[in-house]
């Protein structure tokens, strides 16, 4: 084993490099500016920046909102797998698996397809006043639908890692034997035991939605990735800014919510 730390913190030095080299380059873009020498006016123009907090705003909204719905979906469907249909788990692995292999600009040529269909043939139900509704530029809903289904792959790996960690079986089966219903077995029982499987699926739901540009763009949406881009040809240095300290607030997110797992986990095992 000693033989292989010098080859193990070899690795962990060229993946750091690897990811801190161009990091490095980005700060030092934004601060070194040609003529005036270090400068940080990138950073301290970014909240009065037109569009800045409006985009962020509306990025976090949908975040939210998809990491409520994708959650309310998925954990009473993993539960109820895992107790009653388990066989069914290689099935609905590869439905949930299915939005990593179909490409971004198909799925939003097919999302686009649909929104302009449905108008020109729903004009007179009460469908065609939905259709204007999640296309609200304030609120896309129709944003939140797709990046449900974008997260489906990443929700259902940390879901299905934190339930082969627990034995729910017997948590419910305990719970009910005490009087509790089906879903105060849910919330009261196996919630707390899934805590940090339902952090780390909201992390990486909230990082996809932040992230994303592809479905925004095409639908004609600005959320926060759509900004930064739209920016990116008149204010580089501001663009590039953003996006790195985007990063390491989504690094601090990551950091903060692995040690409220790790402390959850503690608390459960002395409990």
């Amino acid at each position: 084993m000693a033989r292989l730390n010098p080859w193990r913190w070899g690795v962990l030095g060229l993946a750091g490099l690897y990811f801190l080299i161009p990091l490095a380059a980005s700060v030092i873009f934004t601060v070194n500016v040609p003529g005036q020498g270090v400068t940080f006016d990138a950073y301290t123009e970014i909240l009065s920046a037109d569009g800045f907090l409006p985009s962020l705003r509306l990025s976090l909204e949908l975040a939210v909102a998809t990491i409520v719905i994708v959650l309310l979906l998925m954990v009473p469907a993993m539960v109820a797998l895992r107790l009653g249909a388990p066989r069914l788990r290689p099935v609905v692995e590869v439905v949930c698996s299915l939005p990593l292999v179909v490409p971004p600009i198909a799925y939003v040529a097919g999302i686009a397809t649909v929104l302009k269909w449905g108008p020109d043939y729903l004009s007179r139900t009460p469908l065609f006043m939905t259709f204007e509704a999640v296309q609200n530029p304030s609120f896309p809903f129709v944003l939140v639908l797709a990046y449900v289904v974008m997260a489906l792959p990443f929700v259902y790996r940390a879901l299905d890692a934190g339930l082969r960690a627990v034995d729910v079986r017997t948590l419910v089966e305990a719970a009910r034997s005490c009087g509790a219903a089906w879903p105060q077995a849910l919330v009261r029982v196996v919630l707390p035991n899934l805590r940090g499987a339902l952090l780390n699926a909201s992390f990486l739901t909230l990082a996809l939605v932040l992230g994303e540009f592809t479905v925004a763009q095409l639908l004609g949406f600005r959320p926060f990735a759509v900004w930064i881009y739209s920016i990116s040809g008149s204010q580089a240095q501001l663009s590039v800014a953003v996006s790195v300290l985007s990063l390491l607030v989504t690094w601090a997110l990551l950091l903060a919510l692995a040690g409220l797992g790790g402390r959850g986990r503690t608390t459960a095992t002395r409990g």
